[in-house]
């Protein structure tokens, strides 16, 4: 299986990306023309510097690492469990009878059946908690860059990265410093408030 730490070296901000843009529609008599309009505002965010800098996934990061790793070595410890018992029925089967024998292997057949479906239920695990992450990015960094755009008459947001359409943007129309001390701000209000506190308990019961 493959290691389970990688699932926070895929997350990128992949939905981050344009949040609207706005046409105007010009009508003469029966025949209507859509046009950009000529004011239009557009700035980028860098998806690296956000990964980085952005408290709230570097917390997660931290949480799921973790997570992971006990994962991993409860993977490890069972099938290392599943391992010796095979080592254990191979070095007796000379001294077991046939009905003992059939026995030992049935039964080590239902051990390496539920070693597969837990197997199965960790791999489904952290590819659920992996989109968890990336919805839960989604929604904080959206929900951000709308209120700010209603405060700067942004249009369009992109993100900047090797794997995005944008091939050069300037430093002027870059506003990642300006994003992270926001959401950074965001985060740190949510972890201070009563109401988010109340709720993290409750969801831990």
């Amino acid at each position: 299986m493959k290691n389970l730490s990688l699932i926070l070296n895929g997350v990128l901000l992949v939905a981050v990306g344009v949040l609207y843009f706005l046409f105007f529609s010009n009508k003469k008599g029966n025949a209507s023309a859509i046009t950009a309009p000529s004011n239009l505002k557009i700035a980028y965010i860098k998806t690296d510097t956000i990964l980085k800098y952005y408290d709230f996934f570097k917390e997660m990061k931290i949480i799921y690492e973790a997570k992971n790793k006990r994962l991993d070595q409860d993977m490890q410890n069972r099938a290392q469990s599943l391992q010796n018992d095979i080592n254990a029925y191979q070095r007796n089967v000379g001294n077991l009878t046939i009905g003992q024998a059939k026995a030992v292997e049935e039964d080590l057949g239902k051990k390496q059946q539920n070693f597969r479906l837990y197997q199965q239920s960790v791999e489904q695990e952290v590819v659920n908690d992996q989109s968890k992450l990336q919805n839960e990015l989604y929604g904080k960094i959206t929900a951000f860059l709308k209120k700010y755009a209603e405060g700067s008459d942004l249009q369009v947001v992109m993100k900047y990265d090797q794997t995005s359409d944008v091939l050069f943007g300037g430093p002027g129309i870059d506003i990642s410093k300006d994003v992270i001390k926001g959401l950074n701000e965001e985060f740190k209000n949510e972890k201070s408030s009563p109401v988010k506190a109340d709720t993290a308990k409750v969801s831990k019961k």
